[in-house]
């Protein structure tokens, strides 16, 4: 007879497993990927070392699931604002500013999960959710294209990798460990990083806008 766990022996490994993640989380919160060493993570969980590679094979393995857990739930913010009514331009800019101002609040994290030199396996996870966060303003430009609201002559898949790359690439700065700026805290520093946000949600819709001399030509034609 085949052996089957019971719902307590499940429930504790599943338990097990949560502890463990939240506890990797934390850690690459305070330190980034190199401080994050197993042995912490056990110890932040309350287990023993070795119970850690019983859920998981590898630091990598375990650090690339943190990566995927957290950078779903940015994919997950991002696609409902994709979805609400707000015109195209307005979808864009609240998209790129939500995400700048989420990355600002644990600027320790975003920058492990944007920027710091890590493991393939990380890498290749933190390739994934970039992706799946460029599809969500693809389907934003596309859809001010459709709408007439966003110039035409750009394709929406190069467009989005694009004002992704920039919005991630000017985050850098901000989010870097060496970075003497960071005082959640502190109301200049919320005000600081409310202007990041709106400059770089600015930019990338001024990347897709379409161009005030065609808008005065299509007044005309209107008229």
């Amino acid at each position: 007879m085949a052996y089957r766990q019971t719902a307590a022996v499940e429930a504790r490994l599943k338990d097990n497993r949560s502890r463990i993640l939240d506890a990797a989380r934390t850690l690459v919160s305070e330190g980034g990927w190199q401080e994050a060493q197993v042995a912490s993570v056990a110890a932040a969980a309350g287990i023993a070392t070795g119970t850690v590679y019983r859920y998981f094979p590898s630091k990598a393995a375990l650090f690339a699931e943190v990566l995927s857990a957290v950078s779903q739930r940015e994919v997950d913010v991002l696609t409902a604002i994709a979805e609400t009514d707000d015109t195209a331009t307005g979808r864009l800019h609240t998209a790129v500013a939500t995400f700048v101002l989420r990355a600002m609040r644990d600027p320790r994290l975003a920058y492990a999960l944007i920027a710091e030199p890590c493991e393939k396996e990380i890498d290749e996870a933190r390739l994934t959710y970039r992706a799946a966060i460029s599809e969500v303003i693809r389907s934003i430009i596309a859809s001010g294209q459709s709408a007439k609201e966003m110039r035409s002559d750009i394709q929406p898949d190069i467009a989005a990798s694009v004002i992704v790359g920039g919005f991630m690439e000017g985050l850098i700065g901000p989010l870097s460990p060496l970075s003497r700026h960071q005082h959640p805290d502190n109301e200049n520093y919320q005000r600081e990083v409310a202007m990041l946000a709106d400059q770089i949600a600015r930019l990338a819709c001024a990347s897709v806008a379409i161009p005030s001399a065609t808008i005065r030509q299509i007044s005309r034609r209107r008229s």
